[in-house]
């Protein structure tokens, strides 16, 4: 005799919400977490340092490395596996207050809105910054749903010249040009209501993952 299907979808949904709920790194009520997405393909010291910067300059508690099953404008042709880069996310981070979590891949979504409506839904009382380097608010307006995201959480763009320039005078930055506040109030931007962000400026990172994998998309080695 077969179960009824309805016990069946029942099992399966507490299954994948319990999957979803040990992906969500811990935390504390009222803790302020700077969310860093991306397909850490590799992972590199310039994600841990610029992780360590907003810390320290947005006064947060932690960061979580969201590690994207694919990057929707991007070819994920070179992609390593989801596993080998959570692996490699772990070995870079070196600091506590640094974690790193599958969750898209748990929710199964590789968009930004999604993670940030469910994280909203599911720790409420947390107080979330989305963190993104200055080439990233080059070309936000092409995420889905981008002006979305902006409204849900405030955002802390780092400086990464060349793309100063580039990113400010983006259609994304210019839309939301008045809800740029002083970087001398970074240390409050948890503290908003969103639409808010931030240009973050005082490190210079030219480091990147594309430049860390060879031409066949194999992560080169350390010498």
């Amino acid at each position: 005799m077969s179960r009824p299907r309805h016990r069946t979808n029942a099992a399966v949904n507490a299954r994948e919400s319990s999957n979803a709920s040990q992906s969500i790194p811990f935390h504390t009520s009222g803790m302020r977490i700077g969310l860093l997405g991306g397909s850490f393909n590799p992972s590199h010291h310039a994600h841990r340092a610029i992780s360590l910067f907003a810390i320290k300059r947005l006064k947060l508690d932690r960061v979580w490395w969201l590690v994207s099953p694919g990057n929707p404008l991007k070819d994920n042709g070179e992609l390593r596996d989801l596993d080998q880069r959570m692996e490699a996310a772990r070995g870079m981070t070196a600091d506590p207050r640094i974690d790193v979590s599958c969750l898209e891949s748990v929710i199964g979504t590789r968009y930004t809105v999604d993670t940030i409506l469910y994280l909203r839904r599911r720790a409420c009382g947390l107080r979330f910054v989305w963190i993104m380097g200055a080439d990233n608010l080059a070309q936000f307006h092409r995420w889905k749903n981008w002006r979305r995201i902006a409204s849900e959480v405030p955002i802390a763009v780092i400086d990464r010249p060349p793309q100063s320039f580039r990113a400010l005078a983006a259609p994304a930055a210019q839309a939301l040009a008045r809800y740029r506040l002083p970087e001398s109030e970074a240390a409050g931007l948890a503290d908003r209501r969103a639409p808010a962000w931030v240009f973050l400026t005082g490190i210079k990172l030219a480091l990147s993952s594309t430049g860390l994998r060879n031409p066949d998309g194999s992560w080169k080695t350390k010498k």
